[in-house]
């Protein structure tokens, strides 16, 4: 690529695919002179997640130089990656799917050429990627940064080292402003966005007689109970007020979605669209069964469900199949009303398949998170950028 004013080369892998995993990334000048360093241990996690981990730590040094807008070559010995980035693979595996996106998003704010290399010629970042596996295998969370002293792109600085063992902590993103749903234009981490967020609002419907006895509810059409109205009506006035000014309401076409959704717009007076693909999962032969009666006479298809996403119950809709047609309505959704509040009713699996896109999590997330009925959630999604979860299954309204 001519006029190529940097370099990027990263790698990443784990011990066992899936196993201890880090990745390391290097930004460089095209003499070969070291501008930025990333690496980090992540845990357990597949080699092609913590490749393109490495791929967007880089990406984001990067940035952190005033690089934006400026021509460079990507690096790296991941055939996967590079391809998939360069647009001439798709990504198939719904895991690596949000990692794509948050990786071609910060790549759009380059001049790009992707190049494969062979592995020794990859052996800086191959280098820091196994001093974060070997960190991640010893059960530590461990982050190191080289960054230039120089923030400027144009100019030659020296290197300093800031390498540090990082605790097991959470950090609260600047300005943080404690528990609760607030429709926020906050950035979280990100120092410089360009853009104006899409703040999603996730609302689950209220109660149906269903989740009254905790039974699977999928496309079947159960209306809301009495109970379930008063919930409604409970996030409406919530919502209906400051500091949310929602500006766009989509729901789900099941019956329990709507109603929920029309008790906002009837507050607001703003219309309800319609969104299918934010339907809830199709459980087949399971609707309107308790977990234990399914337990008992489907035994072996339940045990295939609970361990493969991409398993569906009988006559029903995998995980896997939920995931994409959730992705394919948040993509239009965040692209119809970039930069806008908008409220989306919708049900406990597209809400969870949602936030573990936002946070990059395994399928296996959907098992660690809880959603109670009329909860409410938040996500942020930014041009420039990662998505940020800002609450999860928020029911101050109801108490």
């Amino acid at each position: 690529m001519a006029g190529v004013k940097f370099v990027v080369e990263a790698d990443g892998g784990s011990r066992g695919n899936p196993g201890p995993a880090g990745y390391g990334a290097v930004v460089k000048d095209p003499a070969g002179q070291v501008l930025a360093e990333a690496a980090e241990s992540i845990g357990t996690a597949t080699n092609n997640v913590a490749e393109y981990r490495g791929l967007i730590a880089g990406l984001q040094a990067l940035l952190a130089l005033g690089a934006e807008g400026e021509p460079v070559e990507v690096r790296m010995d991941s055939k996967l990656v590079i391809e998939q980035m360069a647009g001439r693979w798709k990504v198939k595996h719904e895991g690596l799917r949000p990692l794509a996106l948050e990786g071609a998003a910060l790549a759009r704010r380059f001049r790009v050429n992707w190049k494969w290399i062979p592995r020794e010629q990859n052996s800086h970042a191959d280098r820091l990627a196994n001093e974060a596996m070997d960190a991640a295998a010893r059960g530590e969370k461990w982050q190191a940064k080289t960054i230039s002293a120089s923030t400027s792109a144009t100019t030659s600085a020296s290197v300093t080292s800031s390498f540090e063992r990082q605790p097991d902590a959470l950090f609260e993103p600047p300005g943080a402003q404690g528990p609760g749903v607030r429709a926020g234009r906050g950035t979280g981490w990100m120092a410089r966005p360009t853009r104006t967020a899409t703040s999603l609002l996730l609302l689950r419907h209220g109660e149906t007689p269903l989740s009254i006895e905790k039974r699977f509810s999928g496309r079947g059409n159960p209306a809301l109970t009495a109970n379930g109205v008063a919930q409604a009506e409970a996030a409406a006035v919530r919502l209906s007020g400051k500091p949310y000014e929602i500006e766009v309401i989509v729901s789900s076409p099941l019956l329990r979605a709507r109603q929920t959704a029309e008790a906002v717009a009837a507050r607001t007076g703003l219309p309800v669209s319609v969104e299918d693909d934010l339907r809830e999962t199709d459980f087949g032969a399971w609707e309107g069964h308790t977990f234990a009666e399914i337990q008992e006479r489907w035994p072996d298809e339940l045990a295939a469900w609970l361990a493969d996403p991409d398993v569906p119950p009988p006559g029903g809709e995998s995980f896997a199949t939920t995931a994409h047609r959730v992705d394919r309505a948040r993509d239009r959704i965040v692209k119809a009303h970039e930069g806008k509040t908008v409220l989306a009713v919708s049900h406990v699996t597209p809400i969870k398949m949602l936030v573990r896109f936002a946070l990059m999590a395994p399928p296996q997330a959907l098992y660690r998170m809880h959603l109670d009925l009329a909860c409410l959630s938040l996500i942020e999604y930014y041009a420039d950028g990662p998505a940020v979860v800002r609450a999860l299954n928020d029911t101050a309204h109801l108490r």
